[in-house]
Order: C-alpha cells, then sequence, then structure tokens
C-alpha cells in the first residue's frame, strides 16, 4: 500500500516537481557549506588542508556522505530533465504565434541550458581538484594532501579561472530561479511572503555565486 503510494507519488507531474524542488534545497544547502570550506582558502594553507584532511579522515562516512550527495544530484537532474522534455511535447512543435514568453524570466527561460553547463563544470571541477595532482604536506607533524597547493595551481590558469567564474554565473542565474521556484513547487507561494522568498533566492543566488567566483580569483592572483 505504501510502496504503491510512493510511486505514485513519484510518477505523478506534482510529485516529481516536488522532488525537484526538495533536492534542490538539498544541493543549496550543500553550495554554503562548501563555499565556508573554500574560504578558508584565503586563511592559508595549513588551515584549508587542515579542513580538507578532517573531511578524508571521515572515511567510509565520507564516502556515505558522497553517495548521499551524488544520488540527490542525479535525481534533480534526471527528474528536471524529464519534466522539461515533457513540457516540450505539451507546448507542441510549434509556439503560438502570440506567445512572447511574458511572465517569463531570462533565468527561468535558461534553466536547462544552466544545468548542462553546470553538469559539464562539475565532472570537469571533480577531475581538476579531487582527483587532480597529489602533493603531501605536514601540519603539525600530521601527514596529509596539500589540496591548497592543486587548488592554488589549478586557478594560476587565466583559462580555468575563467572558466570557473563563468560556471558560477551560470549557477547564479540557475538558484536564483530554482529557489524561488522550488518553495513554489512545494506549495509555499502565498502572496503575502513569496516577493521576499524570491528576493531571498537572488540574494542567495549573488552571494553564493559571487562568493565561488571571489574565491578562485583570488587564486588566481595568489599563483600567478
Amino acid at each position: 500500500m505504501v510502496t504503491s503510494a510512493v510511486n505514485h507519488y513519484c510518477k505523478s507531474s506534482i510529485g516529481r516537481k516536488q522532488l525537484v524542488a526538495i533536492t534542490g534545497l538539498l544541493l543549496c544547502g550543500f553550495l554554503v557549506g562548501h563555499l565556508s570550506g573554500n574560504f578558508l582558502l584565503l586563511a592559508g594553507p595549513d588551515a584549508f588542508n587542515i579542513y580538507a584532511h578532517k573531511l578524508a579522515s571521515l572515511g567510509p562516512m565520507l564516502y556515505l556522505i558522497e553517495a548521499g550527495l551524488a544520488a540527490i544530484f542525479l535525481v534533480h537532474l534526471g527528474l528536471a530533465m524529464k519534466l522539461n522534455m515533457e513540457n516540450m511535447k505539451s507546448r507542441g512543435k510549434y509556439q503560438e504565434k502570440n506567445k512572447t514568453g511574458r511572465g517569463t524570466t531570462f533565468a527561468s527561460q535558461t534553466m536547462p541550458y544552466t544545468g548542462i553547463i553546470l553538469l559539464i563544470f562539475l565532472v570537469l571541477h571533480l577531475c581538476s581538484l579531487k582527483f587532480g595532482s597529489y602533493y603531501e604536506t605536514t601540519v603539525d607533524g600530521v601527514l596529509m594532501r596539500d589540496l591548497y597547493r592543486t587548488t592554488i595551481e589549478y586557478f594560476a590558469s587565466t583559462a580555468a579561472t575563467a572558466w570557473y567564474v563563468v560556471a558560477m554565473f551560470c549557477a547564479a542565474i540557475h538558484t536564483s530561479h530554482g529557489f524561488a521556484s522550488a518553495f513554489q513547487s512545494l506549495g509555499l507561494n502565498h502572496g503575502k511572503y513569496f516577493k521576499n522568498v524570491k528576493r531571498l533566492g537572488l540574494i542567495y543566488a549573488i552571494l553564493v555565486g559571487g562568493g565561488f567566483a571571489f574565491v578562485s580569483i583570488w587564486c588566481h592572483m595568489k599563483g600567478v
């Protein structure tokens, strides 16, 4: 009975939209935490390497967390793509002549494209940093990976930094719409406070996207 209800919910349009909303908000929360860790780069190599080492020291727990994040991301991506394709089919092959797109924003219209760019960015980001060049250092007598050096070396490249900034601009555009849209999908769009939710989404997008971009530019200047 419960399984049947869950399957029905996941297959329904509203259920998929709400799952996209929930997973999207979870990813927004992760970005805040990730950005907080990245700001330790500004505190110097020891502070950042100790932070990275503590995460790595979680062992199997870290793998579970990463697997959970991967699952959230894949569910968000898969369902978003499915909903987008369904929307395209429902509109038909050709748009009506009088449909000008009023009532939509640049951010909402480009969600599929910014999402694809972020997917490409994520793969390259993991390959370049998490699985990138490996160095070791010793902090307070503890041997650990020198991820600070790997990061600074990566952003020493102007092309790598420019690509990162462009990707973070896309992230800001994506989340500026997605943040408020998630609350709307969950039915939390009452007129009294939804305008504030939209403002909060815009502030979030600027601070998070701008924060990541700032750190990358700082690393670039540090590595030049």
